[in-house]
């Protein structure tokens, strides 16, 4: 019913922004709303379409190009984006260097899993562009479920999982092995799926990185595990769903709404907001059209929300926060139970941030324990000083600090695999996809020796 009636405050807003005076029709912010205003009407109209939630879909990616070895011809490097495969949970989004440059010769590319938290994929776009400096990149864009037919089923937390399955192994189909890194509350399905590969005796990946996530959220919780742990399924259900209203593909599908995020992740972190707000209208009223350019992206992208399904919302706080099924090693994925221990020769990267307040102390750095990861050394688990949680993946910490140290790791495991014999089928990870899924075991790299 709110759901409904927010939803017809949404259309009004955008209906009323339309009167508003527009811009030439040669300007960018004539053609999409998250294009750069140059006028002060325009700038008000896109700030109460980004405040309502009002926008009607998620901005692009749009990478063009990213920066390259200034010291070659490859200054700058053209970026090609294509889907790679589709779902109804989501799409598996690849961008390609189209050109490589000398320093990415022999880098495998990186298969970054986005959580499914409230947000679009496409506020990991500067992850992204980071990324790309060095090697291809593929993400899974999860899909918005008020857009998702209810003839696709309830989308419980087992679909993801299974969709991760498949978009490593997609990955792995169009060439070389891919390092796995999942973000946030995308690590829990992510170590599923990986846990899934290797106990089926074919792990298509060279490596697993997580960053940021709730693995086990007995450890240090934080106020969002408290909160989550003191709450019933029951009270999440009255007080956090709703079902999505018509015209949507999605109309009758119940879902956690965008909208409801929104508010509850502004209010756990309204210095966040507030903070990219005055960069973007300091920046514009200075004139700085390219800081006010760059801000206005990160703004709009952080107000790209989507719904997330009832049934994957629900599971999520019942397996993550009030059962911890995955550190409790009791978790089943459509009828396969996850054995963490699968994992035991993979190589693992767990990077936490010491001012995280989402994800606490020790709930990422645990994986090593759960996976049995007896070969690891100390290099792979990286602790970033005056880090929060988004300054994992986004900002100066994370191209300062985190990439830096993913870079070293992956440097590691690739140096590592590329000094076994490649006669040796049985540990050659190039050769995992051209022997019978029979005889296949999982690959087996080293831990890095060391990392920043």
């Amino acid at each position: 019913m709110w759901y409904a009636l927010i939803d017809a405050q949404r259309r009004l807003t955008r209906a009323m922004a339309e009167r508003l005076p527009e811009e030439s029709a040669c300007t960018p912010a004539a053609q999409a709303p998250w294009a750069m205003p140059t006028e002060a009407a325009s700038a008000f109209r896109d700030w109460i379409l980004r405040s309502t939630c009002a926008f009607e879909q998620a901005p692009p990616f749009a990478i063009d190009a990213v920066a390259g070895d200034v010291t070659t011809d490859e200054s700058w490097i053209p970026i090609d984006e294509s889907i790679a495969d589709t779902l109804p949970v989501g799409t598996l989004r690849k961008f390609t260097r189209n050109r490589i440059a000398p320093e990415a010769a022999g880098k495998w590319p990186v298969i970054l899993c986005s959580p499914l938290a409230g947000h679009h994929a496409v506020m990991m776009r500067e992850t992204v562009e980071t990324l790309l400096e060095h090697r291809d990149v593929y993400i899974t864009d999860w899909a918005d479920a008020r857009d998702v037919p209810p003839e696709a089923g309830p989308l419980p937390l087992d679909d993801y999982v299974l969709a991760l399955e498949r978009f490593v192994r997609t990955a792995r189909a169009h060439g070389t092995p891919v390092h796995v890194m999942a973000v946030c509350q995308g690590t829990v399905p992510t170590l599923a799926a990986a846990a899934l590969l290797a106990s089926s005796q074919d792990a298509p990946f060279a490596s697993v990185a997580l960053l940021g996530g709730p693995i086990d959220t007995r450890l240090h919780p934080t106020l969002i595990d408290r909160f989550a742990r003191s709450h019933t399924l029951d009270w999440f259900r009255t007080h956090a769903i709703d079902a999505v209203p018509a015209p949507y593909r999605g109309a009758g599908r119940r879902v956690y709404p965008g909208f409801v995020q929104q508010a509850a992740i502004n209010a756990a972190h309204p210095e966040r907001h507030l903070r990219l707000e005055g960069r973007y209208w300091a920046s514009w009223l200075a004139g700085d059209m390219p800081g006010a350019l760059n801000a206005l992206r990160s703004l709009n992208e952080y107000a790209a929300v989507l719904d997330m399904a009832e049934c994957y919302f629900l599971d999520i706080i019942r397996v993550v926060f009030h059962e911890h099924l995955l550190p409790q090693q009791t978790w089943s994925v459509a009828g396969r139970h996850v054995t963490t221990d699968a994992l035991r020769d993979t190589s693992l990267c767990t990077i936490e941030g010491d001012h995280d307040d989402i994800a606490g102390e020790g709930q990422t750095h645990c994986a090593h324990d759960l996976c049995n990861t007896s070969r690891a050394r100390a290099g792979g688990k990286i602790t970033v000083p005056r880090c929060n949680h988004y300054d994992l993946f986004t900002g100066e910490r994370w191209r300062d600090a985190v990439h830096p140290g993913l870079c070293d790791f992956w440097r590691d495991v690739e140096r590592d695999a590329s000094a076994i014999p490649h006669g040796d089928a049985r540990q050659d990870p190039l050769a995992g996809d051209t022997r019978d899924a029979s005889t296949k075991a999982p690959a087996r790299t080293t831990m890095p020796r060391s990392a920043p």
